[in-house]
C-alpha cells in the first residue's frame, strides 16, 4: 500500500506542478491557447506517471494507458485547433485578467485531473489481466469517444457556418441530445472505471468510483449543463420552436425524441 500511496501522491504533485507552471505562463501571456490544451496535457502527464508506477507491464496496462492517451490527444487537439481558429475562449472572459480567479480555475483543473485518474493510477500499480469487465469497458470507451468527437465536430462546423448565425444546433447527434458531448465525456470515464473494476481491491473500488461520479456531477450540476442551459434560455427561451426542441429533446443521453412535451430525461 505504501508504494501505491506514493504513486497517488506523486500523481497529485504532478497535476499541481504542471497546472501551476502552465497557469503562470498563461496568465503572463493572457492567452487561451495554452489554457485550452492544458487539460489534455495534464492527463497525458498523469498517464505517463501512472505507467511508470505500474507493477508490471502487460496488455492490460498498455491498453489502459492508450485509453487515457488517445482520449487526451483527441480532446486536446480539438480544443487547440478550435482556439487557433476562433482566437480566444469566451469561457475565460473576465477571468484570465484576475490572478486569483484564473488561479482557482487552474487549481480546480489540477485536482479534477488527479481525481479522474485515480482508478487508472491504482489499476496501473496493481496490474491485471484482460477479463469481461475490461472488454466491456473497451466497448463503452469506444462508443463514448465516438459520440464526444462527433458532437464536438458537428457543433464546431455548425458555428463556423455563417448561415447558422443566431441559431442553435439541432442536427446530427444534437438532434437526439442537447448535450451529447458531455454524455460522451461521462461515458469515457465511466468506461475506464469499468475497465479497471476487477483490478481494484476493497475500498479501492469506492475510491475509483470518485472518477465517474466527479465528472458527472461537474458536467450536470456545476460548469457544464447549467451554464449552457442558462445561456440558451437567455438567447432562445422565448421562441416557441426552441421551447418545443427543449421539451422533446433529451438533456443528456442521445435517444429518439420524446413524442409529447414532458420534462426531458
Amino acid at each position: 500500500m505504501a508504494g501505491m500511496g506514493t504513486a497517488i501522491l506523486i500523481s497529485l504533485a504532478g497535476a499541481l506542478l504542471i497546472n501551476g507552471v502552465l497557469f503562470l505562463i498563461a496568465f503572463k501571456l493572457q492567452s487561451d491557447k495554452l489554457t485550452d490544451i492544458s487539460y489534455a496535457l495534464s492527463f497525458l502527464a498523469l498517464d505517463v506517471i501512472a505507467l511508470l508506477y505500474a507493477g508490471h507491464l502487460a496488455a492490460f496496462n498498455w491498453l489502459l494507458f492508450l485509453l487515457v492517451g488517445l482520449w487526451a490527444v483527441r480532446i486536446g487537439g480539438f480544443l487547440l485547433y478550435r482556439v487557433l481558429i476562433v482566437g480566444k475562449d469566451r469561457r475565460f472572459d473576465g477571468m484570465r485578467e484576475s490572478f486569483t480567479r484564473f488561479g482557482k480555475f487552474w487549481l480546480a483543473q489540477a485536482v479534477t485531473a488527479w481525481v479522474l485518474m485515480l482508478p487508472v493510477t491504482i489499476a496501473q500499480y496493481r496490474g491485471g489481466r484482460l477479463g469481461v469487465a475490461a472488454y466491456i469497458g473497451l466497448i463503452l470507451w469506444a462508443v463514448g469517444l465516438i459520440i464526444e468527437a462527433l458532437a464536438d465536430y458537428q457543433k464546431f462546423a455548425f458555428k463556423r457556418n455563417a448561415s447558422n448565425k443566431g441559431e442553435w444546433i439541432k442536427q446530427g447527434v444534437w438532434r437526439y441530445s442537447r448535450h451529447p458531448n458531455y454524455f460522451g465525456e461521462i461515458l469515457v470515464w465511466t468506461s475506464i472505471y469499468v475497465y479497471t473494476f476487477t483490478v481494484l481491491q476493497g475500498m479501492e473500488k469506492v475510491l475509483g468510483l470518485a472518477s465517474p461520479l466527479l465528472i458527472t456531477l461537474v458536467l450536470l450540476f456545476v460548469s457544464g449543463v447549467p451554464l449552457l442551459e442558462k445561456s440558451a434560455d437567455a438567447r432562445w427561451g422565448k421562441l416557441k420552436a426552441y421551447q418545443e426542441y427543449k421539451q422533446r429533446t433529451r438533456l443528456l443521453v442521445p435517444l429518439p425524441k420524446l413524442r409529447h412535451s414532458v420534462h426531458s430525461s
